[in-house]
């Protein structure tokens, strides 16, 4: 939902064949490329004016990265609730009659049924389809949040555990507390240009609550680079080791750890395998040592340092003995993510001097 304009994969909502995205959240998703050198592209091509909106686009995924590294209890709280919604479709006959004809495109709304067949066909939406899709999900059908925040994690090839989380919640009024997002029809027809008409749509509906929002933690403090040889870890979270900033640490092995969110699809696992497999022959190539997937054993005795694996499956999957070293980005963006993203918006001309 707040994921930067993805090219290449993306389309219109009017025209599923224009396409009008930049294509790159797969990429930076992975951190293939990194934020920092997308923003300076589009500022230089575009100029700080005509870069703005997409500069914040970006900044926004910084932004509900460092959220959910604050409030850690957002992702274990959706991971519980998907565990237990799950549970009750198999208890609840007629929920889950609704989120099998939800997620098979029959729910009778006839853009919300487009949406579902287009994300299990392609693995991509709009950005505007995935709001409205999840206020449909959330507000009409009276579906659990998490279930569809779910639906879209094993389907989307740019699905973001902090990203994905957070926009869910925000969509439901969570994030923002009793601040919802509400799909109308009338919005829907003007910005499809009268492709879909949605008829049945609840477009009065109460936010959702609950006991109690997830509390805000202190930022767990970054390792530091160990001097001599080492072996550098690659995780799904961070795919570009040819930036990262190892201070006097010579990298002598190369892993990779690829943790799929739970149930990825195909489609997911392989854009994920083909990624780290690109890190780990341009890691190879520019530290001009060895690389493979990370076995047991693999790094012998070597101190091993990785990239910081935020909030998500890479951090549950990571040893617990590896150094982790936070980007410059995210250490001076992060600790400005912790309430709304008004304070970071705000800050972006001075951390982009930085």
């Amino acid at each position: 939902m707040r994921e930067p304009s993805t090219p290449g994969l993306a389309t219109s909502t009017s025209d599923p064949k224009r396409s009008t995205t930049s294509a790159l959240s797969p990429y930076l998703r992975r951190r293939l490329i990194t934020e920092a050198e997308v923003v300076a592209a589009a500022v230089a091509a575009f100029g700080d004016e005509g870069a703005e909106k997409f500069v914040s686009e970006v900044f926004w995924r910084t932004y509900f990265k460092g959220h959910l590294e604050t409030h850690p209890a957002a992702w274990t709280g959706y991971l519980t609730l998907a565990a237990e919604s799950h549970e009750r479709l198999a208890a609840e006959p007629g929920l889950r009659r609704t989120y099998e004809a939800a997620v098979e495109g029959r729910s009778g709304i006839d853009c919300f049924d487009a949406w579902a067949l287009e994300l299990v066909e392609t693995g991509w939406l709009h950005n505007h389809a995935r709001m409205w899709f999840a206020s449909i999900w959330i507000f009409t059908l009276r579906l659990p949040w998490a279930l569809g925040a779910d639906f879209f994690m094993r389907h989307l090839v740019d699905g973001d555990p902090a990203s994905n989380t957070l926009s869910w919640r925000w969509v439901a009024g969570l994030h923002t507390r009793g601040k919802h997002y509400v799909a109308r029809a009338e919005n829907i027809r003007r910005y499809t240009d009268g492709r879909f008409d949605p008829v049945g749509l609840d477009e009065y509906p109460d936010a959702l609550d609950e006991p109690m929002p997830p509390r805000e933690v202190p930022l767990p403090p970054a390792d530091a680079a160990p001097d001599g040889e080492v072996a550098l870890l690659l995780h799904l979270d961070d795919l570009h080791p040819e930036s990262l900033c190892l201070g006097n640490g010579r990298v002598v092995r190369i892993g990779g750890l690829i943790a799929h969110a739970g149930g990825a699809t195909d489609r997911v696992k392989a854009a994920d395998e083909a990624a780290m497999a690109d890190a780990l022959t341009r890691a190879e190539a520019h530290f001009g040592c060895p690389a493979g997937h990370a076995d047991s054993g693999w790094a012998d005795s070597l101190p091993v340092v990785t990239a910081w694996a935020p909030v998500g499956p890479s951090a549950m999957a990571l040893p617990k003995c590896c150094l982790q070293i936070r980007r410059a980005w995210d250490e001076a963006a992060w600790p400005l993510a912790t309430r709304g993203y008004s304070r970071l918006r705000k800050a972006i001309p001075r951390l982009l001097l930085n």
